[in-house]
């Protein structure tokens, strides 16, 4: 190599050094680490913006598994998560709530965390029977509520208050198809997540275990129902 093009290699280092390094270090600084896709930006988590409004649950009033009437007003001052599910799943509804028993045992205990589980067979899934499912996992948390009531209260709840797409299908196993997504809301209602490596709202936490990553969603999910308590 001659000695121009000594010079050249020096160049290239000395403008990546002075262009990139400085960025480097400040994103460590400000723990702004990307893994697996999802940030662990230590910025504050965003709003769901849909046609400019930030997203809020809509109102709902649903029987628990102790046969109260529950509406969004028992969650409110609440940070709370929520899923659809259904008992008799056979395939990912028992590891969604394994997972969020998790989330129970880290926080259930605190009066302003709750869990809203929402049954996707209201036919079936009666309060007696939601009860005996809550019993088998132990549930001990007075704000971790199993919910049923009219079918197309709890669709519409799901596919259009939620965005999370539920619906009847004989053809699948169990006869239900539904995503093993669970929603984060804040105090006040509102729909809140962190961001994606581009700095778009990653919008939903996946409730289910996932192969070939470093950490789960719903560890990141424990992070943020942390930083939401804290705001």
């Amino acid at each position: 190599m001659n000695r121009s093009k000594y010079v050249g290699l020096f160049l290239v280092i000395l403008i990546f050094g002075v262009l990139f390094i400085p960025k480097i270090i400040d994103r460590i600084s400000n723990n702004a680490v990307v893994q697996d896709g999802r940030s662990a930006s230590a910025e504050p988590l965003q709003y769901i913006v849909l046609n400019g409004e930030a997203k809020r649950v809509p109102e709902f009033t649903f029987l628990n598994q102790d046969s109260l009437f529950i509406s969004n007003e028992d969650f409110k001052g609440k940070v709370y998560v929520a899923e659809f599910f259904f008992t008799s799943c056979p395939s990912i509804c028992p590891i969604m709530n394994k997972n969020m028993k998790k989330l129970e045992t880290k926080f259930g205990t605190r009066s302003d965390f709750g869990i809203a589980s929402f049954t996707i067979d209201p036919e079936h899934d009666i309060p007696s029977v939601l009860k005996e499912y809550a019993e088998g996992y132990d549930v001990f948390s007075q704000n971790w509520h199993f919910l049923t009531g009219d079918k197309e209260a709890t669709y519409a709840l799901a596919n259009q208050g939620f965005n999370i797409f539920a619906s009847v299908n004989p053809r699948v196993e169990g006869g239900f198809e539904h995503q093993g997504y669970f929603a984060l809301i804040d105090k006040n209602g509102y729909i809140r997540s962190r961001t994606d490596q581009f700095g778009n709202p990653i919008v939903y936490y996946m409730g289910l275990d996932q192969d070939d990553v470093d950490i789960q969603e719903v560890e990141l999910l424990v992070e943020d129902i942390d930083k939401l308590l804290k705001e």
